[in-house]
């Protein structure tokens, strides 16, 4: 595939001319017509000028000055798309690496540290089996439960042990008329969590 630039310095160089004298004839000045040939984009002057140029030059030179402009105009495009396609692919480097490594631990942390403020400041989750009331046999009613393993459990004021994995229990035996049985779950911040249920 011949590029613009190449066609036109053959052309120039067969003829050995040079670039003041076809700047002097085409009244173009000479370094347009060597950022032209040397693809130098950032010394082209503003379009439509740029065409115009290259299709003098090239007319100039005995070229087809249409087809010229067309193949310069597919060069100057596809110089133009480079950068950009180059922008978006990334590239797996190793400070590229590392730089997403440590952004995700950063990440990982402050959400670890984020949990753990909420669970040391929240008051402790009480989960209570209560009985059915319809389901006694007799006053003795067992009680038992889940809560937070580093807690403490009083039922009824009473300590009650807590397991490692926050499961207790405890009888109570019921009173008539009724009996009012109250759970209290304290952290180790202090935060309390209170369950009732009358029977």
């Amino acid at each position: 595939m011949f590029k613009a630039a190449i066609v036109l310095k053959n052309a120039r160089t067969d003829k050995d001319l040079s670039f003041l004298e076809i700047s002097k004839k085409l009244k173009i000045p000479a370094k347009y017509l060597e950022a032209i040939e040397n693809e130098d984009y950032s010394c082209f002057p503003q379009e439509p000028y740029c065409s115009l140029m290259v299709k003098d030059y090239a007319n100039f030179l005995g070229l087809e000055g249409d087809e010229i402009v067309k193949i310069f105009r597919r060069d100057y495009s596809q110089k133009n798309k480079e950068p950009a396609a180059k922008k978006m692919k990334i590239s797996l480097t190793p400070q590229f690496t590392f730089k997403v490594g440590l952004i995700c631990l950063i990440i990982f942390f402050v959400g670890y540290l984020f949990e753990e403020y909420l669970r040391f400041n929240r008051p402790p989750e009480v989960k209570v089996n209560w009985p059915e009331a319809s389901s006694l046999q007799s006053n003795a009613l067992e009680i038992n439960g889940q809560t937070d393993p580093e807690s403490t459990v009083r039922i009824n004021q009473d300590l009650v042990i807590v397991d490692s994995k926050g499961f207790f229990l405890k009888q109570i035996n019921l009173t008539p008329p009724k009996t009012v049985i109250r759970i209290e779950a304290k952290s180790s911040t202090g935060k309390t969590t209170v369950v009732e249920k009358v029977y």
